[in-house]
């Protein structure tokens, strides 16, 4: 009889054990939920960077495409963003990489997109816009994979980098005259 009052007592202590662990366990996924909650309104937040970077990867495959055209309303839409975003809402550091970058990479914008028949042109700006949207990509998180490629070849040996969505190389600055000219240099994530 001892051996059973004990057995029962054991298995009444497991038995609120594996209660307390399960509603542990809920509340820790209660947590996971209030952290995927999180993210939601950091995305947000950095909406205008991803209008900004959307813009930017529809201009880089205009240009792969010797598209001129294409390339200036990506440019005209990339204008766009930068009058949209909500500065407000940055914190400290953000605010200043932000400001740092804005009016150079929104002149670059602009240029490429009033210069819809100079493809040459556009490409010359891309490479200055490019190291901003870089920038603008580590300081705020692009929310996607993304990868820096380079071509060593591009303004007479020199070289310059831009942001791809895809790991495969299809060089903007050459574009159908030598698609795979590159390398990737980084992976921003």
């Amino acid at each position: 009889m001892k051996y059973f009052l004990l057995i029962a007592a054991f298995n009444t202590i497991i038995l609120i054990a594996c209660n307390n662990a399960n509603s542990t366990t809920s509340k820790s996924e209660n947590n996971v939920e209030t952290k995927k909650e999180t993210p939601v309104q950091e995305t947000n937040t950095t909406t205008p960077v991803k209008d900004i970077l959307t813009g930017y990867i529809q201009l880089k495959n205009a240009l792969i495409a010797d598209n001129g055209s294409d390339a200036a309303a990506a440019g005209n839409s990339m204008v766009g963003a930068f009058q949209k975003f909500d500065k407000s809402i940055l914190a400290g550091n953000q605010k200043k990489t932000y400001e740092d970058v804005e009016d150079d990479a929104r002149e670059h914008a602009e240029h490429i997109g009033k210069n819809g028949g100079n493809i040459t042109h556009q490409r010359e700006h891309f490479d200055m816009l490019s190291k901003d949207v870089y920038e603008l990509v580590k300081a705020f998180n692009a929310g996607q994979a993304l990868y820096q490629d380079s071509c060593p070849m591009y303004n007479g040996g020199k070289g310059a980098t831009w942001l791809s969505e895809t790991k495969e190389i299809k060089n903007p600055y050459f574009g159908k005259k030598m698609p795979s000219c590159g390398m990737v240099t980084e992976e921003l994530k």
